[in-house]
């Protein structure tokens, strides 16, 4: 009997092996699953040092089913544009590189490459894949750890200091031309994103919520609820940047209240009612920013800052976005 070639609307064919070193109910190795879904064979891989230089396997074995290239921690971005360089002259342009690289890798270490690589509009797809601290290394905080988390190096009762970076926007400032959120919750919404990012030329980054039961302090079984629950909580929406200024929702939400979210995981029982209460309210003030980014309501008014000494008023709405939605298979 012929296998299938889908599995209700995802492709059947696997491209990660069985086998492979993730830990139980790892949200980055489902990622990954997911992803090569979506890609298929036609596709090249960049990693830079991060859990998954773990999970894919000892030296002289892989359990990616493509051709898989290892970075240095900062350089995932620089090795992603060097590998499109060498596939367009050896005529492989259609060939798809995805550098996939940790909320470390991300956020802080490799953003200036990053930065660069989206500055010049370098043809590959970058995902994030957010587990939201340095796993690999013993759980220690980066730039994408939620306020009040517990880390190994922002220990409870205080925890995590600093607010989450809005890793998108800092993308989508780039004017690159695609960005979007996903999560390993809702395989059909990455599915769709993975593909539209396929089909395009250019920078294009997409941000994928993965849980990690250890860092999160969470059952293994739990990983995919814990994705849904961010998702309905509002913590982290689904939604698409076209050309770094048009906001799209892909999910609407249903509102659960974020104590929800905050008390399946141990990384949060040490915060009390007021802790819990100032994030439910960030989320919400950062919800209907997100709508009036959407054009769903109108945006407030900004407060015009006050020019510092030395500086003009530095007011003027800037040039248009000097990128358009390139088509794979276009002439660059």
């Amino acid at each position: 009997m012929a296998r299938p070639e889908t599995v209700g609307t995802l492709p059947a064919r696997e491209l990660l092996s069985a086998g492979h070193l993730a830990c139980q109910g790892c949200g980055a190795a489902l990622g990954m699953r997911l992803v090569l879904k979506a890609l298929g064979p036609r596709s090249v891989a960049v990693l830079p040092a991060s859990c998954w230089s773990v999970i894919n396997g000892p030296m002289l074995s892989s359990a990616v089913g493509v051709p898989l290239l290892h970075a240095a921690f900062e350089a995932a971005a620089a090795v992603a544009s060097g590998v499109r360089a060498g596939l367009e002259l050896r005529g492989l342009g259609d060939v798809t590189v995805m550098a996939w690289a940790g909320d470390g890798g991300t956020f802080d270490i490799g953003l200036q490459a990053l930065s660069g690589a989206a500055e010049r509009d370098e043809d590959f797809l970058y995902v994030c894949y957010d587990n939201e601290a340095y796993m690999n290394t013993g759980i220690q905080r980066s730039g994408a750890t939620p306020w009040g988390a517990w880390t190994s190096t922002t220990p409870a009762p205080g925890g995590n200091f600093a607010r989450k970076k809005d890793i998108v926007a800092i993308l989508a400032a780039h004017r690159i031309p695609y960005a979007a959120t996903a999560s390993v919750a809702f395989p059909a919404d990455l599915h769709a994103k993975v593909r539209r990012a396929a089909e395009l030329r250019g920078t294009r980054f997409l941000h994928l919520l993965s849980p990690c039961p250890p860092g999160w302090r969470a059952d293994p079984d739990q990983t995919v609820r814990l994705a849904r629950l961010a998702v309905e909580a509002r913590v982290f929406p689904l939604y698409e940047v076209w050309g770094g200024r048009d906001y799209r929702l892909t999910h609407r939400p249903r509102g659960v209240p974020v104590a929800e979210y905050l008390g399946a995981q141990g990384r949060f029982a040490h915060l009390g009612p007021n802790e819990v209460a100032r994030i439910q309210a960030e989320v919400d003030a950062d919800w209907q920013h997100l709508l009036a980014r959407c054009g769903r309501i109108p945006p407030a008014p900004l407060p015009r800052p006050t020019p510092q000494r030395g500086e003009g008023p530095g007011e003027g709405a800037g040039p248009p976005g000097r990128r358009g939605h390139r088509e794979r298979g276009r002439e660059r």
